[in-house]
């Protein structure tokens, strides 16, 4: 049955202190707190992308207006062809990149330093889902990451897609504890100390 009357919603008048509500990507947690609480969801969140070709200074600068770590890499078609960190933008790999083949910074693509999907580790979200934050933190740990990828098949297509991804540093922003980005080893001591408290 069509509803064709609505009512007016209740009115009342603000308070003289009146603030407003911050976005918030997070909520905090425990370590047996459910790993879906600190897995960014993509179907929330749309996903930072880039192409291959794009230069490694385009690649930062993405990243930071996105605050991410993290971009997928996709090919005209959106189909992931790879991913690329800020670790891989800034860190020693186009260093070494640029000392094994030459040629300049300036001229490093995505494509370059780009990890191949089929060296991507993924983690199945029917793991996640009964998984804790302690079990993807031992994961990140053990893959010696700040990142992993959450993937779901489609049942329709038996496609795989990206669903999620979990960040170490938003992980450990979530527990509250403070760290460097990109300090792995930091990351890591911290969030082991948290969870034998």
């Amino acid at each position: 049955m069509e509803r064709t009357h609505y009512s007016p919603l209740a009115a009342r008048k603000a308070t003289k202190e009146l603030g407003f509500q911050l976005p918030s990507s997070f909520t905090h947690v425990r370590v047996d707190s459910p790993a879906i609480s600190v897995m960014t969801d993509l179907r929330q969140v749309s996903a930072a992308t880039i192409s291959a070709d794009t230069s490694l200074s385009d690649a930062t600068r993405t990243m930071m207006a996105r605050n991410v770590r993290l971009l997928l890499v996709v090919n005209a078609e959106q189909s992931v062809i790879g991913l690329i960190t800020a670790r891989d933008t800034q860190g020693e790999r186009p260093i070494q990149w640029l000392h094994d083949r030459g040629g300049k910074y300036t001229d490093l693509r995505v494509g370059d330093l780009m990890i191949a999907t089929p060296d991507i580790d993924l983690i199945d979200l029917k793991d996640v889902l009964l998984a804790e934050v302690g079990h993807v933190v031992a994961t990140l740990k053990a893959w010696g990451r700040q990142h992993a990828l959450v993937a779901e098949r489609d049942p329709a297509t038996g496609a795989t897609h990206i669903r999620g991804i979990f960040s170490a540093t938003q992980i450990s922003r979530q527990l509250g504890i403070a760290v460097q980005p990109f300090d792995v080893a930091n990351t890591f001591a911290e969030i082991e100390r948290t969870l034998v408290r």
